[in-house]
C-alpha cells in the first residue's frame, strides 16, 4: 500500500485499541477490559503533520501460548509487523518491564523495522513518567511515557514515527478504489473467501463460530482494479447477541455496510437462504449499496440436472426485493469461481455510480407512459412532468407529478422496471423521489 503504515504491538491489555481509536479519530477497534478482544488487524487511516499513514491494531501477542485463537493472534501481529513499515511497540508502565515484554522486544529487533517504544497508562503523568527507564533495558532506544486514556504525551510519539517514515512519492493518495463488505450470518465462510482472495491468513480464520469480531479493511490490487475488502464480524440474531463485544461486533458489521461499496452477501449453500440472511441482505438493501449474491461451499452441495437454477429461484422467492442482484455460486475453499467475482464486482459498481443525462431520463419515462398510462382515482389521474437524476450511489431520481397521492406503489416499481430495462442498473437499488409541482393547465 502506497501510504506508509504504523502497526501497533504488544501483549494484551496493554491500552493498544484505546490508543488506536485516539488516533483514528473515532472507537473503531472494540475497547474493553478483557484481555485478547481485540483478535485481528484492525486498519484505519489517519494523519500527522500533513502526511497520511495506515494505522493497524492488533491483538496482543502471548509469546508462550498454546490456545488455538491466542497463537493466531500471534501469527496475525507477525503479518501486521512484516507489512509495517514503522512499529509502536506498547508496553504498561504499571507493570514494568514483563518476561512477554523481553520476547516480544527479541522478536521487533529482528524485524529490522524502525521501533517506537509507548510506555502507556502513565495517567500520572509527571509521576509515572520517573518510572520508564526499566524500559531501557528493552534496548530499543528511549521510552515515551504516554496515557492513551488522558491523550498524554501521544504528539512526541507520533514526531517520532513520523520521523521513520519513508520518503513520500506522487503516488500515495489512491483513486478509484472500491470497498467490498463480505457480509453474511457467522460461519458462512467470510474470513475464508477473503483469504482465498489474498492468498494468505489475513483474518483468523476457525471453526469457532463468531471468530471474526471486528470489521477488518484490507487493500487488495490485482489486475482487474484496486478494492478495500472488508471482512465484518457475522451478524446474529438479535435473541443471541447476549455479550456486550458482540453487539458492539453487530453495530459494527452495519456500519461495514454503510462504508462500502459493494456488499457481497454469503450464503452457506447447504442452509439455503434463512430469515436471517433475508436480515442482513435487507439492510445492505436500505443502504442503496451495490449487492452481489454470493453462494459459499457450492462443492459441498448435491447438485442433479438444473440444480443451479432451482437454486437461484428459490433465492429471488425468499429473497424477492434483491431480484435485481446477480448470484455467483463459489468455494472459497477450493477457490472455485472465486476469480470471477471481481469483474461482477466493477460493474456492479459502475452500476451503482451510474450517472443518466435528465434528456435520456425523460426520454424513457415517456415511452413508459406511453406503454402503460399513469393510473386514475375518482377521475383524476396522475400527470408525471418531467423527471431528473438528483444523486448516485444508489441511483436516485426525482419525479415531479400532480399529486403525490396518485403516484402509486405498482407504478413506481413499473417505473423502476423500465429503467432497468434501458439502463440496466445491474447489482444496485433504484430510489424514486416524488415532489408535487403546480400543474400549469390547472
Amino acid at each position: 500500500m502506497p501510504k506508509p503504515i504504523v502497526a501497533i504491538i504488544g501483549k494484551p491489555n496493554v491500552g493498544k485499541s484505546t490508543f488506536f481509536n485516539y488516533l483514528a479519530g473515532s472507537r473503531i477497534s472494540i475497547v474493553e477490559d478483557t484481555p485478547g478482544v481485540t483478535r485481528d488487524r484492525i486498519y484505519a487511516d489517519t494523519n500527522w503533520r500533513g502526511r497520511n499513514f495506515t494505522l493497524i491494531d492488533t491483538g496482543g501477542i502471548e509469546p508462550d501460548s498454546e490456545d488455538i485463537i491466542l497463537s493466531q493472534m500471534r501469527e496475525q501481529a507477525n503479518l501486521a509487523i512484516a507489512m509495517a513499515d514503522v512499529i509502536i511497540f506498547l508496553t504498561d508502565v504499571k507493570q514494568g518491564v514483563t518476561a512477554a515484554d523481553k520476547e516480544i522486544a527479541i522478536m521487533l529487533k529482528k524485524s529490522k523495522k524502525p521501533i517506537v517504544l509507548a510506555c502507556n497508562k502513565a495517567d500520572n503523568y509527571e509521576k509515572d513518567k520517573q518510572e520508564i527507564y526499566e524500559f531501557y533495558n528493552l534496548g530499543l532506544g528511549d521510552p515515551y511515557p504516554i496515557s492513551a486514556t488522558n491523550a498524554l504525551g501521544i504528539g512526541d510519539v507520533l514526531d517520532a514515527i513520523y520521523e521513520h517514515f519513508p520518503e513520500k512519492t506522487d503516488n500515495e493518495e489512491e483513486n478509484n478504489i472500491i470497498k467490498v463488505a463480505v457480509i453474511g450470518k457467522p460461519n458462512v465462510g467470510k474470513s475464508s473467501l477473503i483469504n482465498k482472495i489474498l492468498g494468505e491468513k489475513r483474518t483468523i480464520v476457525s471453526n469457532i463460530a463468531g471468530t471474526t469480531r471486528d470489521a477488518i479493511d484490507t487493500y487488495f490490487e490485482n489486475e482487474q482494479g484496486k478494492y478495500i475488502l472488508i471482512d465484518t464480524a457475522g451478524i446474529r440474531k438479535k435473541s443471541k447477541v447476549n455479550e456486550r463485544i458482540e453487539k458492539f461486533s453487530v453495530m459494527r458489521s452495519l456500519l461495514a455496510v454503510e462504508r462500502a461499496d459493494v456488499c457481497l452477501m454469503l450464503i452457506d449453500a447447504n442452509d439455503g437462504v434463512t430469515d436471517q440472511d433475508a436480515k442482513i441482505a435487507g439492510e445492505a438493501h436500505e443502504a442503496g449499496k451495490g449487492i452481489i449474491i454470493v453462494v459459499n461451499k457450492w462443492d459441498e452441495y448435491e447438485k442433479t440436472t438444473g440444480t443451479l437454477e432451482k437454486y437461484k429461484k428459490d433465492i429471488y422467492a425468499k429473497l424477492s426485493y434483491l431480484s435485481y442482484a446477480p448470484i455467483i455460486f463459489i468455494s472459497a475453499k477450493t477457490g472455485q469461481r472465486v476469480d470471477k467475482l471481481f469483474p461482477m464486482i466493477n460493474h456492479v459498481a459502475e452500476q451503482n455510480a451510474m450517472r443518466i443525462s435528465t434528456s435520456v431520463l425523460n426520454q424513457v419515462i415517456n415511452e413508459a407512459i406511453a406503454i402503460v398510462q399513469p393510473p386514475t382515482d375518482k377521475g383524476k389521474r396522475l400527470k408525471i412532468f418531467y423527471g431528473t437524476q438528483a444523486t448516485t450511489k444508489p441511483p436516485t431520481f426525482v419525479i415531479f407529478v400532480n399529486s403525490k397521492d396518485l403516484f402509486h406503489f405498482s407504478y413506481e416499481r413499473y417505473l423502476i422496471n423500465q429503467f432497468r430495462k434501458e439502463f440496466g442498473l445491474e447489482g444496485t437499488p433504484i430510489r424514486i423521489i416524488v415532489r408535487e409541482k403546480l400543474d400549469k393547465e390547472n
